[in-house]
């Protein structure tokens, strides 16, 4: 059974939002069937999808927003966020 999506704050999802303007290479930290994963790629959309949002890689690999741990070194639990 799949996890209910998590909504992430406003302000994190922002930060997606401008490194898919700029066109920046991301480092993302983010989990994958319970496992740790990193990838540096550019984000080149964002997307809506059954209530759910998610980024969408250059290589169009799609990660679900809740499932990021940190979008370079930042931690959408940080303050600054909430």
């Amino acid at each position: 059974m799949d996890k209910k999506y998590t909504p992430v704050p406003c302000a994190f999802y922002d930060e997606f939002e401008v490194a898919a303007v700029k066109g920046q290479i991301c480092e993302i930290v983010y989990l994958e069937n319970d496992v740790e994963k990193i990838i540096k790629s550019k984000i080149i959309n964002l997307q809506t999808k059954d209530k759910e949002e998610f980024v969408i890689l250059e290589n169009n690999q799609k990660i679900r927003l809740d499932f990021i741990q940190l979008f370079n070194g930042e931690s959408p639990k940080n303050k600054k966020y909430c």
